[in-house]
Parts: C-alpha cells; structure tokens; sequence
C-alpha cells in the first residue's frame, strides 16, 4: 500500500529568536545555528531518501531561506516553490520586536501566556500608523488592508492557513505529489491542528522545535493517519 507523506518544517533559528523577541511578521534573518539546523534537517532528509516534487513557503525569509538550505542539500535546487503570506507566522501586534522577558515584567506571566497560547485571545493590536505595520511592506501591497493583520490568535491565523491548504497544497497531494511546507511555529500549529483534529486546549501544548521534520502519513483516501517527529 501506498502511503503519502507530507513534510512540515519550521525555520531554523532566527536572530531575534535568539535575542528572545516576539518575531511574528518581522522579517528576520536566520541565525548562525539556525543555518546549521537547517542544514541538519536536509541530511535528516536525505538519509531517509525523501525527494519533493513541489514545496511551499511564506513570504518570510528565515522560512525562505531555511527552504533554499534544504534543496540545495537535497541538490534539489530547481524545484519549483509557492511562497504566500498566508503562510507567515502569526502576527503578534504590537508585542512584535518586544523582548519577551520584558514583556512578562510589564504585564505579568499570566497575562502573556493568555496571549501566546490562548486559542482565541490575540496580543494587543498594533497601529495601522505604527512603521512595524505591514500594510507599509511592499510584499503586501496587493492585499486589500482589511486582510492585513494587526494583531493574531492562534484562531485568527488558521483563518487564512487552512483555505490555502485547502484550494492550493491539498489538491497536490491528492495527485500524489511528495510536498514539502516550510514555515512557522503558528501556522504549522494551525495546520497539525487541522488534518488530525486536535481540540483547541491540547494543540496550545504542542511546541514545534526549530527545523525539525514532521512527517504526516496519508492513507489511499487522503486521510491523515498519523504523524511525527523525524529525528
């Protein structure tokens, strides 16, 4: 019996991961060991012979980047790749570039845990006048302002994620396409959440590490049946 398997990557580290700020929609680059994951997530990869017929990104370049690692690893630099703001990280408002610590003095641990892991809360939203908004990045100049976030749930993200999964990626595994997706922390979580029914309380437990592949296996009808981690 044939079994599709689909590979999820979050980017490797990126600098401000390492200055432990709220990243979100900033652009960040990878960090020295966030190459070096990358890299190892490639030879993980290519051990267990995986080979890609499509891949799919954000518009972010710590994912973009992590992406490039990857193929060229796999000397499969020539495969064609989607890349859409759907797949960004969740925006974090305007904790974003805040350092996380300091954000916990100011308003307390359990207030920032509600906005970090809470299904439904989203951080404090940010100013369409402030600079970090991204309606001011040319990336995102074709979006109505409307569909540009100031501010993100976990919920609010799967809102764009799962109809991308659902119109543009999905259809390509039903045609029995290998796939790879590399993106982030939230919308990864948003997607696992999705194809294998997790609850709303149990995927805010699930923590997904920095460029560490997770297989999800597809029975003949294109129904998720399991998933892990590849290490």
């Amino acid at each position: 019996m044939t079994i599709n398997k689909l590979v999820l990557i979050r980017h490797g580290q990126s600098e401000w991961n390492e200055l432990n700020k709220f990243t979100g929609w900033h652009d960040a680059k990878l960090s020295k060991k966030g190459k070096y994951e990358a890299k190892s997530a490639a030879i993980l990869l290519k051990k267990e012979k995986f080979f890609f017929d499509c891949a799919y990104t954000s518009v972010l370049k710590r994912a973009i980047h992590t992406l490039q690692y990857i193929l060229d690893e796999l000397n499969q630099n020539w495969l064609s790749v989607k890349k859409s703001w759907r797949l960004n990280e969740r925006h974090y408002g305007a904790l974003e570039g805040l350092n996380k610590d300091e954000v916990i003095q100011k308003y307390g641990e359990k207030k920032v845990l509600l906005w970090r892991r809470s299904f439904e809360t989203s951080p404090p939203h940010i100013d369409i006048k402030d600079k970090r908004f991204p309606g001011n990045d040319i990336r995102y100049s074709h979006l109505n302002i409307n569909d540009i976030p100031i501010g993100e749930s976990l919920e609010i993200t799967a809102k764009r994620v799962i109809p991308y999964w659902n119109k543009i990626i999905y259809p390509q595994l039903k045609n029995n396409k290998k796939i790879l997706v590399v993106a982030h922390g939230n919308s990864l979580r948003a997607l696992i959440q999705h194809l294998n029914k997790i609850d709303n309380k149990e995927i805010l437990k699930l923590n997904i590490p920095t460029a560490t592949p997770i297989i999800i296996e597809f029975d003949q009808k294109n129904n998720p049946i399991k998933w892990y981690y590849l290490r």
